[in-house]
């Protein structure tokens, strides 16, 4: 089976990112090119606010087809990661009753997926389901498909999202820009499947996904997400204490990045510039300190202690890299802290790819190629050529052009009246163009002319 194009597009707060890859029968991704686009108001907490961000979109687009591997294919539909502030979980516990001793099929198994979906109120839209554990006649299981019973049951992690995401990403990627949405993805579980290994799955461990605006945390135990929530906070809010200083925001942005530190400051410092450096990490770090209290708070909310997370805390997100935010949030859940990185089999083609930056853009196209097949970019059409090597023109009755020259006249050869080329004109229509002489044809018919004129042979 040839390889397929897989198209993923992820919506944040403060930028649109695109990107190109490919799959093949062995599970292996591989990214061709990421694309980007800056984000000012346009989108808030997750959600789309102003419809006119599908110009950036198409510019993305753009970009994208241009890439050596991608051209001349164009892009059709594409996968979309869903995330944003109203995004929770809630477990949901489903059983069958069978009227005998049977197997359990997996038609049986995607039953009891769509009777937890159906449990979420209809004001909600449902991102994903995913299995906590299944039973078969009130024992565990981690595979029941197989298995013979009287009854299945599953706990199953429904996560949902607010009716108006979807609704807003329709109207831009569907109506304004006309491409086919062939799925969704949710983001925080994307990222925590290439980022985690088995073994902090297995064991217990908070995923931390902190962004521009919100910050996601995913707890997983035993192998599967217990526990879902977006917080409305994110490292913007940190840019804009810094506003209180008498920064403009992109200023206030600027200095966080480059000399914020979430662990603060001991003594003052000044820079070159004149800022002291000792004030703005005294804001750096008491923003950073209540985000920090908001996250590990989860882990309470979750009915699990910090000693039921051995496999310790995984941050990705812009935020993420914030000097010092790493180390305050080690020192106060006294659990190992690591950034996240691609665990799975993601191949990134693209050296000016940066796995760690782009791994949120990059975890949807690795979940997209596990998802069924669905087309994305429009094929070019195949060019015939001639056997012979020569054009044979358009099929009208000159014969072969074997010892002509090119674009002769056709009334030095013969009597049939002069052919016209057709111009293509806006709206279809079509105009007739007489057919322009080659420098050849008016030189011959100039020679043929003296000699008239004179009456000398050539």
């Amino acid at each position: 089976m040839p390889e397929r194009f897989i198209v993923a597009i992820e919506i944040g707060s403060s930028k649109l990112r695109g990107a190109v890859g490919t799959a093949d029968d062995m599970g292996m991704t591989d990214v061709l090119a990421v694309e980007e686009e800056k984000l000012t108001g346009s989108v808030r907490y997750g959600c789309i606010n102003n419809v006119e961000i599908s110009n950036a979109l198409s510019r993305i687009c753009e970009r994208l087809e241009q890439y050596p591997r991608v051209a001349p294919r164009q892009i059709k539909g594409v996968y979309v990661g869903l995330g944003g502030r109203s995004m929770i979980s809630a477990q949901v516990d489903v059983e069958a009753r069978l009227p005998a001793e049977m197997e359990i099929t997996r038609e049986m198994i995607a039953d009891l997926r769509a009777r937890a979906a159906r449990n979420v109120s209809s004001e909600r839209d449902v991102a994903d389901v995913v299995a906590v554990r299944y039973t078969v006649d009130n024992r565990q299981q981690a595979n029941p498909v197989g298995c013979y019973g009287t009854s299945v049951g599953a706990r199953m992690c429904v996560v949902t999202c607010a009716t108006v995401i979807k609704r807003m990403i329709r109207r831009v990627l569907s109506e304004r820009l006309g491409l086919e949405i062939n799925g969704y993805v949710t983001r925080p579980l994307a990222e925590g499947a290439i980022s985690l290994t088995d073994d902090e799955r297995r064991q217990g461990c908070m995923l931390v996904d902190f962004g521009a605006e919100t910050t996601t945390v995913v707890i997983y135990k035993d192998g599967a997400p217990v526990y879902v929530v977006t917080l409305p906070l994110g490292s913007r809010n940190i840019t804009l204490d810094l506003k209180k200083l008498n920064y403009i925001e992109e200023r206030a942005e600027e200095i966080k990045k480059v000399s914020g530190n979430a662990m603060g400051s001991d003594s003052p410092r000044y820079g070159a510039d004149g800022i002291d450096y000792s004030e703005v990490n005294n804001y750096v770090h008491a923003r950073a300190a209540e985000i920090v209290i908001n996250i590990l708070a989860q882990i309470e909310y979750a009915g699990l202690k910090s000693s039921d997370l051995p496999g310790g805390i995984i941050i990705v997100g812009g935020g993420a890299r914030l000097r010092g935010f790493t180390e305050l949030l080690a020192q106060q859940s006294k659990l190992k802290v690591r950034m996240g990185t691609i665990q799975s089999s993601v191949r990134i083609s693209d050296p000016g790819v940066n796995p760690g930056e782009n791994i949120d853009i990059i975890s949807i196209l690795a979940a997209a190629a596990k998802m069924p097949p669905a087309e994305c970019m429009d094929e070019p059409e195949p060019v015939d050529e001639p056997e012979d090597g020569f054009d044979e023109g358009d099929g009208d009755e000159e014969g072969s052009r074997i010892g002509r020259l090119d674009d002769d006249d056709p009334d030095v050869f013969s009597d049939r009246p002069e052919k016209k080329k057709k111009k293509k004109v806006k709206g279809g229509d079509e105009e007739e163009k007489p057919h322009r002489p080659s420098i050849f044809g008016s030189l011959y018919r100039k020679i043929a002319g003296i000699m008239d004129d004179d009456g000398d042979e050539l």
